[in-house]
């Protein structure tokens, strides 16, 4: 292993494949590549694209589902050691123009699960050089081949401050946010991790998290660093999910909480279940002491942790183990903790004076998780504050402090909410439905159901039709932000300060929707 990768972040799997060489890296259904396969196949993709490029790209776009080329090619553009930018296929295409433009992406890995949105990227005017293997290319025009003779000797090196990935999130003002994250971010989270946990080459690691999803690069490079076999858990696999675990042997499992109670209501979630867990993680959402006492009885050896953390602080940047004895009695509302902060981080708790409170307020989180801020430095403002010299990351969460340092979160303190794990700010779901044809203004809010957090929109102007709303905005928004009501109003109530009143909203869509208050 060449130590002077060691902070890299695809050193985690130069580790994995001094473990475990001949283990296998990755497997999706029946077809599997070993560490060195994987290796191998990753360089000559790393260094096609560089030899059909005339000059060193800003940034290189995965558009990625999740078959074996998708992970070919997140090492593959790891090893060029130029910037990532992992990208959803299922994206609408107007979303992902706007990306490709906000980080500079001058050239893309494209698998055969993402061929389609290559093409619709093509019809938009987008003439990126895009490496394709050439079976899955097919008619799209002007594609780069992977070709041995280029394969790279070695990674490319990279320095700790160099940007390993970029990833986007919900943007107030009606576009995605670039977060981007160095390789030296990377190297203290996992290697808190490697000092936290006994994964080892015998583990095997479920991939539930989509590749363009923070969570996603836990699963990777955990596994990936200790030598372990990653499994992708298709759609498929949730009917019968004990099912799915044991045929694979998962003994590491990472989901956000919504998949329990998607298990319970298969019925398949009873004791004994899932036996081969030994580590369970769950983030994303917040999750409840009953999700975890009905996981627990399923998975009987498992160690269970509530992982916590915005991308802005890579990946999680807090940890509770669940005790089924002491975690309810600290728990609030029956929300299990997020415990406290990682080692090496500062952190406090703002006040609604903007001072900071010993109890109670809005997390705030400074150290070398944090990003050095957003792509665009305009969405910088708000976002962060400075004390002492110091710049903390405002989270937006309300936390209260417990016993040992203990965090327990509270809830939202502005419009973003979580659906599925996918961070969403409301009022960019309000600016994309201002500009649907016929609505005046528009206001979407979280509506609770027995799946998690639903979305209900109401708008003013003419009375469009949902469908057509719906549709407009799938242009532009993706699925996990996509309201599932829409509702027509002459005028929006609004509160004593002459505001639209979103707790009036609520209640209206619990009234219309004959949910509960």
């Amino acid at each position: 292993m060449d130590q002077t990768s060691a902070h890299a972040l695809y050193d985690r799997f130069l580790r994995g494949l001094a473990r475990s060489p001949q283990g296998v890296a990755v497997r999706v259904g029946a077809t599997s590549l070993t560490y060195t396969e994987l290796y191998d196949r990753a360089l000559i993709r790393a260094g096609s694209l560089l030899a059909g490029l005339p000059q060193r790209p800003a940034a290189v776009g995965v558009l990625a589902g999740k078959g074996l080329d998708a992970y070919t090619n997140i090492l593959a553009c790891l090893f060029t050691g130029i910037t990532m930018v992992p990208l959803q296929p299922s994206f609408p295409v107007l979303r992902t123009l706007q990306m490709l433009e906000a980080a500079g992406v001058e050239a893309l890995f494209v698998d055969a699960e993402a061929v389609t949105a290559l093409e619709k990227l093509r019809a938009e005017g987008v003439a990126l050089p895009a490496l394709v293997d050439g079976a899955a290319a097919g008619d799209v025009v002007g594609v780069i081949a992977p070709d041995p003779a280029s394969r790279l000797a070695r990674p490319r090196l990279v320095a700790p401050d160099d940007i390993a990935y970029v990833l986007f999130t919900s943007g107030s003002t009606g576009r995605p946010k670039g977060v981007p994250v160095t390789h030296a971010n990377g190297a203290h989270y996992f290697g808190l991790l490697d000092a936290r946990y006994d994964f080892g080459p015998h583990d095997v690691f479920s991939q539930n998290f989509d590749l363009n999803f923070d969570c996603a690069m836990f699963d990777l490079f955990c596994a990936w660093g200790a030598g372990a076999t990653l499994v992708p858990v298709p759609a498929g696999a949730y009917r019968d999910l004990p099912g799915f675990v044991a045929e694979q042997g998962v003994t590491v499992w990472f989901s956000t909480p919504s998949v329990i109670g998607l298990i319970r209501r298969t019925g398949r979630l009873t004791g004994g279940a899932l036996p081969s867990l030994r580590w369970s993680f769950f983030a994303g959402e917040a999750v409840t002491c009953q999700d975890v006492t009905d996981w627990q009885r399923a998975a009987r050896d498992s160690a269970i942790e509530n992982l916590y953390g915005p991308t802005e602080l890579t990946i999680t940047i807090t940890r509770h183990r669940w005790s089924p004895e002491r975690s309810p009695g600290i728990s609030v509302a029956g929300v299990v903790p997020i415990g406290p902060v990682h080692a090496g981080h500062a952190w406090m708790l703002l006040g609604t004076d903007g001072e900071p409170d010993p109890s109670e307020g809005e997390l705030c989180v400074a150290g070398p998780q944090l990003t050095s801020g957003y792509l665009d430095p305009a969405d910088d403002a708000g976002r962060f504050v400075e004390r002492d010299g110091v710049r903390y990351y405002r989270t937006g969460d309300r936390i209260r402090r417990g016993e040992e340092d203990q965090l327990l979160y509270l809830g939202r303190l502005d419009q973003q909410v979580q659906v599925r794990g996918v961070r969403i700010e409301l009022a960019e779901i309000d600016e994309a439905l201002r500009r649907c044809p016929g609505v005046d203004d528009a206001v979407a809010v979280p509506v609770p159901s027995e799946q998690g957090i639903t979305l209900a929109a109401f708008q003013t102007g003419e009375r469009v039709p949902p469908v057509a709303l719906a549709r407009e905005l799938s242009r532009t928004l993706p699925r996990a932000a996509l309201p599932q009501h829409f509702f027509h109003l002459t005028e929006f109530p609004l509160n004593s300060n002459r505001k639209i009143d979103r707790r009036a909203l609520l209640d209206r869509a619990l009234e219309l929707l004959g949910r509960p208050r």
